[in-house]
């Protein structure tokens, strides 16, 4: 019988847990009509913003296709707590564009850099705004061309709250997550989180304005599929 040293063992463990990992995908629809989206007059009159538009932009409460696939749903693992790897994940980067923030939802984990950048050629000031002890608030002023901003919170937290004090109208959601079991839906409604270890799992689906679901999926050797419909009721 073959002998293998420990860290040998360990290095083969490890490649055979990750060959166990797969990915849980699915696509997220929407019944119904969503409520029409509003014009952002505000920004238009604005000097400096209005002149980056020939016409008036529109909110993106609602980012559905003709199919009904509904986009900026923030699905991720309940419970799955205690295995951030935000603290050796690539930064995630939040813009200042066109006096709107870009992506309008974003996820990260614990501790993971979060880069503001502004890509305008006039003043913002990015205002954190978090509702969980622990994640400090900021406010901080950004120059056109100025520095990138860094941020990084401890807590989770869902649809943490970016705004721009100096433009109102601008908002960003920042869901916080204490493991990299996450995603958010493309614009086809599509969404992987991926290397998910074999295991029964309560997965979310979480939309700002249309609420949560949940649905119970179990991982083993292959990808796992689980569909979420929201209702405009």
């Amino acid at each position: 019988m073959k002998i293998y040293p420990v860290v040998v063992l360990a290095a083969m463990l490890s490649l055979v847990s990750v060959a166990w990992a797969a990915d849980i995908v699915g696509v997220v629809t929407l019944k119904g009509t969503p409520p029409a989206e509003k014009e952002i007059t505000p920004l238009k009159e604005d000097a400096n913003c209005g002149a980056m538009y020939q016409t008036t932009p529109t909110t993106h409460f609602y980012v559905v296709d003709a199919k009904g696939d509904l986009a900026d749903v923030v699905v991720s693992l309940k419970g799955v707590t205690g295995k951030s790897t935000g603290a050796n994940a690539a930064p995630a980067v939040l813009d200042q564009k066109g006096c709107l923030y870009v992506p309008q939802i974003l996820a990260i984990q614990t501790g993971q850099k979060l880069i503001v950048k502004n890509s305008d050629n006039c003043i913002h000031n990015v205002h954190a705004l978090p509702a969980v002890a622990g994640n400090p608030e900021s406010n901080q002023v950004q120059m056109a061309g100025g520095a990138d901003l860094d941020f990084a919170f401890a807590q989770p937290e869902m649809f943490l709250k970016f705004k721009c004090d100096v433009h109102p109208w601008m908002f960003a959601w920042v869901s916080v997550f204490d493991s990299p079991y996450f995603c958010i839906s493309d614009k086809d409604g599509k969404f992987v989180i991926k290397n998910v270890p074999p295991g029964k799992y309560t997965v979310e689906a979480a939309h700002r304005k249309l609420g949560t679901q949940v649905q119970e999926v179990e991982v083993k050797d292959s990808d796992a599929t689980v569909n979420f419909a929201f209702e405009v009721k």
